[in-house]
């Protein structure tokens, strides 16, 4: 097992991240589409792979592509949060352009300390998406069932406030006819408060019945009762990832 507070260096924390923005529904990933996102050629680019592999980062399949581990995928999304967090901050609070606060972002984020993360979190109120393209901003990993429980630990060592042991997934990631249980809400206390009151709480099942397409509605059954939730609200709900299951129909 990798340890969680080894550093590893910027370069191979670009990959992961890279790795993880062009992972699809399969998860693997074209050595050829690694080096047009690094604008590097595809032959340096399998030397890494390879040593990321030994290092427990990733799968590499020759002539197919790579996957990222478990280990990996937790710190690409690491290092992806903090990246997009900073490009929030600068965009909000700075007042920068757009067009500069990629850039600036991607050198500050393999420095950027975690309990920086955090603090950036709570200033920024818990951000959903990034400025530059409206991606969305990975979940922390701290060992929270909501924002709200992070912030009435302000002041707390990181070190004593744990780590997930299990990665999440927002159930606006789950596909029709999956369910799974909630581990994690975010957003602000009225945000937090007003998914409570929907009855959708720590340790609620909740199965996606339909996500409709564009902008649509996704369909949720909670508690025996259907409704509809906006995908601003889903994708702030995350459950286990690794128990998510199907839905056995009756």
């Amino acid at each position: 097992m990798l340890d969680d507070n080894k550093k590893v260096s910027a370069n191979i924390e670009e990959y992961l991240k890279i790795i993880y923005q062009l992972s699809g529904d399969e998860g693997l990933v074209k050595t050829t589409s690694i080096a047009k996102s690094l604008s590097i050629a595809p032959g340096s680019v399998t030397p890494m792979l390879k040593k990321m592999d030994n290092l427990g980062f990733v799968e590499y399949f020759q002539y197919k592509g790579v996957k990222l581990t478990e280990e990996g995928l937790k710190r690409a999304k690491k290092v992806t949060r903090k990246h997009r967090l900073l490009e929030r901050f600068m965009y909000d609070v700075l007042k920068l352009e757009k067009t500069d606060i990629h850039r600036q972002a991607r050198e500050m984020e393999h420095s950027l300390s975690d309990d920086a993360e955090r603090a950036l979190c709570q200033i920024l109120k818990h951000p959903e998406t990034c400025p530059d393209d409206f991606a969305p901003i990975p979940e922390c990993d701290l060992k929270f069932s909501s924002c709200d429980e992070c912030i009435k630990t302000i002041g707390e060592k990181l070190e004593e406030i744990g780590r997930r042991k299990k990665s999440l997934i927002s159930i606006m990631e789950l596909k029709d006819h999956q369910k799974g249980e909630v581990s994690f809400i975010r957003g602000d206390h009225a945000a937090i408060q007003r998914i409570l009151d929907m009855g959708i709480t720590i340790g609620a099942i909740v199965s996606v019945m339909e996500i409709a397409p564009l902008n649509g509605q996704v369909e949720i059954l909670v508690s025996g009762s259907k409704m509809g939730i906006g995908r601003d609200i889903a994708c702030n709900i995350f459950v286990d990832a690794e128990e998510v299951d199907d839905v056995l129909e009756s």
